[in-house]
């Protein structure tokens, strides 16, 4: 890291603080030439593969983009999967990996999307998990209905 003022390389960190929520890391750093301050900003890179071999920045507005094609036509509103999405991307990063396939990041969605509307959730696990037959789809509606929250007593 060079000065930006007298573009020295050697600088001293003199405090560091996370920033959203972890996901950044702010430095304020002296230099050792001209004693001037300044910031950096540290960010940790999401990267996800994809089926074709590439990678690319992790994006949470494409978790929601596919989300709400799930969700379409269905009673769920945008902040709910804004959440949703949110939850996606803290899940996948608690995992401390550098790069995440694009098939994990969809699983990643299945159990919040299933808690949110279980139609968008079929329709959702239909393409992740590869659904062949009308077979497929009656196991997961039974799989749904054995984990289907109970009802409060009384109601």
């Amino acid at each position: 890291m060079r000065c930006p003022y007298c573009r020295h390389p050697d600088n001293r960190v003199v405090d560091s603080r996370d920033v959203e929520d972890g996901k950044q890391i702010r430095r304020r750093r002296i230099c050792l030439n001209c004693d001037k301050r300044f910031n950096t900003f540290e960010e940790f890179i999401l990267e996800v593969a994809k089926r074709s071999g590439t990678t690319e920045p992790f994006d949470r507005a494409k978790v929601a983009l596919g989300v709400m094609k799930a969700c379409q036509g269905r009673p769920v509103d945008s902040d709910d999967v804004a959440k949703l999405a949110q939850a996606v991307e803290d899940e996948i990063r608690s995992r401390g990996v550098a790069v995440v396939s694009s098939h994990d990041v969809g699983l990643a969605a299945l159990t919040p999307l299933r808690d949110l509307d279980e139609v968008a959730y079929l329709r959702f696990a239909s393409v992740y998990r590869s659904f062949a037959s009308i077979e497929d789809f009656e196991k997961e509606i039974a799989y749904l209905r054995e984990t289907r929250k109970a009802p409060a007593a009384g109601a």
